[in-house]
Parts: C-alpha cells; sequence; structure tokens
C-alpha cells in the first residue's frame, strides 16, 4: 500500500535510529513501510514525550497469554503471539522443548506453517540436544547426544523454518552436528552444556554463534575453570543472550555481560513460557509441570526454573530504570542483533525508511503506549 491515504507521520518524539536518537523527531508510516518522506496530506499523530523504538524481537519464546509453542494447537501458538505483540514483540521466534523426535517433526510442520503465513519468524529446537546434568526444565529420559542425521531430520522437517538449535557441544555428535547447522545457514546455540573452555573454543570454531540463555544452565565461571562463559564473552563470533527477569540474572551478571561483549553482541530474550502476560497458576512445559508462583516459573517436582514469565517490554524497561544501560544499547539488544542473527535485518530491526513499520511508542517512563506492526496499530498510543 502507499499514497497519503495510508499514510501517517508520527511526530515530536525521541526516535531511536540506529545512528543515535533524534529529540523530536518523526516516523512515517506509508502503508506497511517506513517513507522517507510525507505524502501531502498526511495524518500527524502527536507523540511529544515519548521515544519510539524499533519493535522487539524474541528469538527465544516458548509461549504466553496462557498458551503453549510447544504442544498447543495452531490457535493456541497464535493467542500467545498476540499476548507478546502487546508487549512490543512484533517478531517471535517460537521455541520448542524436549520432546520424542517425531513429536518434535511433527511440531516443526505446524509451526513452519505460521512461519510461511508471517505469524512467526521461524523455529528454534531447544532440546533434546543437551547435557542431562544440566537439564533444566527438560525431561531426562528423552535427552539424546546431537547426532547429525537426527539435527538434518529436524531441519528438513522445519520445511526452512529452522532459526536455531541449542546444544551442548561438548557431548559425541556435538560438534558435527554444528558444523551441519553452519552448513544449512541454521544458528548452533551453546546451551544446556556443561562444557570446558577449551570445548567451549572448539564448537564456536566449527561454527555456533550464540549462547543460549548466557549464565543459566552452564558451569559458572571459577579462576582455574572459566568454562563457557569466559569462552563465549570473549569472542566477538558470539551474540549472547541474556533473560533480564530479576529472577534468570543478578544485575552484576547482566552488567558484566554487556560491558564485556558490549551491546553489538547481546540479544535480550524472554525465554517466556505459557504464563507470561497471563498470570500464577500451575501449567507444563513440553511433559513436565510447572508452578507459577509470583512470576516465577519453577518445575513442580525439583524445583529447577522452567524458563520465565517476562515480556519483552519489561525486560526493556528493567534495563533502562533498574540496570541504567543506554536506551541505544539496549535497543541493539533487543531488535537490531536478533534480526541480524535471524537474517531478517533488512525488513526489520531497526527505524529505517524500507523497512517493515514495526515500532513501539513508549511513555517517559518507559512503558508500552503503542505498538504498531506492519503499519497497524495493535495498541494504539491515542486511545
Amino acid at each position: 500500500m502507499s499514497g497519503s491515504a495510508h499514510s501517517t507521520v508520527l511526530s515530536g518524539a525521541r526516535v531511536v535510529l540506529p545512528t543515535g536518537t533524534v529529540a523530536g523527531g518523526r516516523v512515517i508510516v506509508d502503508g506497511d513501510r517506513i517513507a522517507g518522506s510525507a505524502h501531502e496530506g498526511s495524518r500527524i499523530v502527536d507523540l511529544s514525550g515519548h521515544w519510539i523504538v524499533p519493535g522487539f524481537v524474541d528469538m527465544h519464546n516458548h509461549g504466553g497469554g496462557g498458551a503453549s509453542f510447544t504442544s498447543g494447537t495452531a490457535e493456541d501458538v497464535l493467542k500467545g503471539v498476540r499476548t507478546h505483540r502487546e508487549h512490543g514483540t512484533t517478531t517471535l521466534v517460537a521455541s520448542t522443548v524436549t520432546g520424542d523426535l517425531d513429536e518434535l517433526a511433527r511440531r516443526a510442520g505446524l509451526l513452519a506453517e505460521l512461519t510461511q503465513q508471517g505469524d512467526i519468524a521461524g523455529i528454534h529446537f531447544e532440546g533434546p540436544f543437551i547435557n542431562p546434568c544440566r537439564k533444566g526444565a527438560h525431561k531426562e529420559d528423552l535427552l539424546r547426544d546431537p547426532d547429525p542425521a537426527e539435527v538434518r531430520k529436524l531441519i528438513d522437517a522445519a520445511h526452512g523454518a529452522a532459526r536455531m538449535f541449542t546444544l551442548a557441544t561438548e557431548l559425541p555428535g556435538g560438534l558435527e552436528s554444528v558444523r551441519l547447522l553452519a552448513e544449512h545457514g541454521v544458528i548452533a546455540a551453546i546451551g544446556h552444556t556443561d562444557a570446558t573452555y577449551e570445548q567451549t573454543r572448539a564448537a564456536i570454531d566449527a561454527g555456533a554463534t550464540v549462547a543460549t540463555h548466557l549464565f543459566n544452565a552452564m558451569p559458572g565461571l571459577a579462576h582455574r575453570e572459566p568454562g563457557p562463559i569466559a569462552a563465549l564473552l570473549e569472542d566477538e563470533r558470539i551474540t549472547v543472550e541474556l533473560i533480564n527477569d530479576g529472577t534468570h540474572l543478578h544485575p552484576a551478571a547482566l552488567e558484566l555481560a554487556f560491558h564485556h561483549a558490549g551491546a553489538h553482541r547481546v540479544a535480550l530474550i524472554t525465554d517466556a513460557m505459557d504464563a507470561a502476560g497471563f498470570g500464577d497458576g500451575t501449567y507444563h512445559l513440553g511433559p513436565l509441570e510447572v508452578e507459577v508462583k509470583q512470576g516465577v516459573a519453577r518445575l513442580v517436582e525439583g524445583g529447577s526454573i522452567a524458563g520465565s514469565t517476562l515480556t519483552l517490554d519489561t525486560a526493556f524497561k528493567r534495563s533502562v530504570t533498574l540496570d541504567r544501560l543506554p536506551v541505544e544499547s539496549v535497543v541493539q539488544a533487543i531488535s537490531a542483533n536478533p534480526a541480524k542473527l535471524i537474517g531478517l535485518y533488512d525488513e526489520i530491526g531497526s527505524l529505517e525508511p524500507g523497512k517493515y513499520a514495526d515500532l513501539v511508542v513508549l511513555d517517559a517512563g518507559f512503558d508500552v503506549k503503542g505498538v504498531m506492526r506492519r503499519g497497524e496499530w495493535i495498541v494504539s498510543p491515542l486511545d
């Protein structure tokens, strides 16, 4: 669509661009795209006193709104997607959890259809190729060593929608699986791992490019055994996922990651499960029962943290207000970097002419007042 009938000028806000923040800036929306110039007679929306930032991109998300991406119907998945969109996530990769390989292949087929329809941006397979001793909220008897043939089976089942696999690359078949993923243009992410520093370096050299929720489900940083954390933080080839919900990470750990990796190598994620944007109660994450109390999700059996109830607007606000990170750094970590990783930065991830009009309007306190996806208001700042 184009033409003045569909043109809107969002004016007066602080607009965060790749080059920095423009005070009293404007974003021109023409149809579903950002335009470089306004048509005569364009509608003007005054957003003085607000921020306009790119739509958030979540590359690790298991559900929300009471709905699961790991086991629900297509309608359930769409319900979860809608919940996260209302919180500013205009692009979302749906994550699975450990399950039977044939079940995962069937799940991939359903999620691939939703990817082709443009409802989600692809599939992230988290498990079953992870280390039992760092399993977190994954069912142990379904875990298996990474087998390139089985990895290939899931890639094929995803019909081009596979974006990322989380692997314990130190297990037998791990490095071969990383190489296979790299050859197919799929992100190999190191996570739920018990790898040493040296084993992690080997996986990076084989083609791994992401750290799945850094610090969580991996050995800690020790002075004689630096483990995977040191290897992942120091290597420019790695982007580190961080869950900034106040439960998964101490603020000092978040600061360490941003300081050492730099904002250009951080991706803020939710790792959300069904309860995100929904409330406390009893849920399931794959085959495992989860209890959510005061917004914290834990397995009923064993008490391990089981994903989060986080939405990315909360992660954004927390990062800026409590952690005192620059707004521009947070935008980079929550929009641009994940968009680049999943291969969509030419269409999303920044407020530049020609890209989709995916944006979030925040008030002075960094609360969401408007969400636009592809030129349509999901949450209108005018209501």
